[in-house]
């Protein structure tokens, strides 16, 4: 039985010319018929998406979106029919924020009238190059592929660990399970980990990132994730000494619903070569490259069930293994014919935000991983961590990217010669964290605490190609001194206060 399907197609930001999209569209329509779908293909372009101002923000676009769908598809709202959105990068989270925020957060809002989000490299989680500043993302092509330089506005949500992201992502996290289905929609994410290496900037070494397309990691990409909320117990007080605090306790692990991500083979973020949308060519036997990349989205047009989406997501998660598998070595001839070797590990982001239990952010602090049996960080193995990024206006947070195969560890690599390529990595069985918060002393501070390394811990925190947003809570220390009162005498004189010491804690 045929499907009709109207298709918004939502390109990502920094984009001036449809020609962003490539053939996709063509190319669809074409094979959609031998799959039995019937498309419409709609392309929508606001006004304010390509306007690259600086005051307009993610969530401005959002509503526009809305607007713009009143205003072009009146019939499928009207007649109670439902569209399919397939964005590129930025485009993903644009969409999620408005599913969200007129449908998903709203109760009796209604069924939505999107049912299939199809993401192609989506930047979900922000992207690591949006700190680097509009003025020298000016210039990476990976990114913008017309040279315009991107409003403030949206790259401040792009920024690892911005707290749009992080609202948008944790409430995913604690959605139930039935937000996705045929009540519901059917999200997806497609993206690849392959680099075109002409992208690649020297000064910018995000642009080679492993474990990403250039421009997004897999792992930010991916919906599949997980928020562990860490609390500092409550604070003990001795007699005559520094109230203590030491313990890191787990109070809460939420699981993310289970989505459907597929990783593309040899794709790359964006350009014409590679790209996973801009370089799908209307003629698939001009394009055999892409083969992989649309058959994936015709797979996710055809889902109308959700344990069809469940079949599809776990041939996914199979297909997931194979590519990485596959990319693991990559072999690049450079100056004077020298090869060059890249592994393609799996990798892990974790994004840590420290607050106190009054809600206020914690912005001066070191964070610091443990290993082994005695939480030593000097247990850990070598060449765990991938890089570390704080957030510039959310300063409470800092995204940690980790080498999930170093940390895990993994077999020696050969060649098909059986050359060692590289030597096994053993991994650590566990891990745990420290947090030494200032200012650690006066009227009001805090103290430092850890949570012992261990296996349960690395279990929950490091996954595969996805996520972990730690929610961490201290205990704000209040001295009594902060105010107080004298009684006053026929005898009271003024008296200056500025040298009063702190006192005892108010007890919590």
């Amino acid at each position: 039985m045929s499907i009709t399907r109207t298709v918004i197609f939502v390109h990502g930001w920094s984009v001036t010319n449809t020609e962003c999209y490539g053939e996709l569209p063509r190319r669809l329509q074409h094979e959609a018929a031998g799959a039995g779908i019937t498309l419409k293909v709609k392309e929508i372009f606001l006004s304010e998406y390509i306007s690259f101002h600086d005051e307009v923000r993610l969530s401005d676009i959002s509503r526009a979106f809305r607007t713009a769908v009143a205003d072009t598809l009146p019939e499928v709202l009207k007649g109670g029919q439902r569209f399919v959105c397939i964005t590129h990068s930025t485009g993903g989270p644009v969409i999620r924020d408005w599913w969200h925020r007129y449908y998903d957060s709203i109760p009796r809002s209604g069924i939505c009238p999107m049912s299939h989000l199809i993401m192609l490299a989506p930047a979900n989680h922000g992207s690591a190059l949006a700190q680097l500043g509009k003025g020298r993302l000016g210039r990476l092509k990976s990114w913008l592929l017309d040279g315009v330089e991107p409003g403030q506005g949206v790259l401040d949500w792009l920024e690892l660990g911005s707290a749009e992201s992080w609202n948008l992502n944790a409430s995913w996290n604690r959605a139930t399970g039935n937000r996705i289905g045929a009540k519901g929609i059917f999200p997806f994410v497609l993206t690849g980990q392959t680099i075109d290496r002409k992208f690649y900037d020297v000064l910018n070494p995000y642009t080679g990132e492993m474990g990403s397309d250039g421009v997004v990691r897999v792992a930010a990409a991916n919906l599949n994730g997980r928020l562990i909320k860490l609390a500092q117990q409550a604070p003990i007080h001795n007699a005559d000494e520094e109230p203590e605090a030491p313990e890191l306790r787990v109070e809460e692990v939420v699981e993310a619903p289970l989505s459907a991500m597929r990783l593309c083979e040899g794709k790359s973020h964006s350009g014409e070569t590679i790209g996973i949308m801009r370089s799908v060519k209307k003629n698939a036997k001009l394009d055999p490259a892409s083969t992989d990349t649309v058959d994936a989205i015709l797979e996710c047009l055809n889902v109308k069930t959700k344990a069809q989406y469940t079949a599809l997501r776990k041939r996914f998660e199979k297909r997931i293994r194979e590519v990485q598998k596959k990319e693991l070595v990559e072999t690049e001839t450079g100056f004077l014919h020298r090869e060059r070797l890249f592994f393609h590990d799996r990798y892990s982001m974790v994004v840590f935000r420290v607050r106190d239990d009054k809600g206020h952010p914690v912005t001066d602090y070191d964070l610091v991983l443990t290993a082994g049996r005695d939480s030593n960080p000097n247990h850990l193995p070598q060449g765990f961590l991938r890089d570390r990024q704080r957030n510039h206006l959310n300063r409470e947070t800092i995204t940690y990217y980790f080498n999930y195969d170093a940390m895990a560890g993994c077999p020696e690599v050969k060649n098909a010669d059986g050359k060692v390529l590289r030597e096994a990595m053993p991994g650590t069985e566990s891990m745990g964290l420290k947090i030494i918060p200032r200012p650690e002393s006066g009227f009001v501070h805090y103290l430092p605490c850890e949570i012992q390394a261990s296996k349960d811990l690395l279990l929950q925190a490091l996954q595969p190609n996805c996520t972990t947003l730690f929610d961490i809570r201290l205990r704000r220390i209040v001295h009594k001194n902060v105010f107080r009162m004298d009684q006053m005498t026929e005898t009271t004189t003024p008296k200056n206060f500025k040298r009063t010491k702190p006192g005892d804690v108010i007890p919590n």
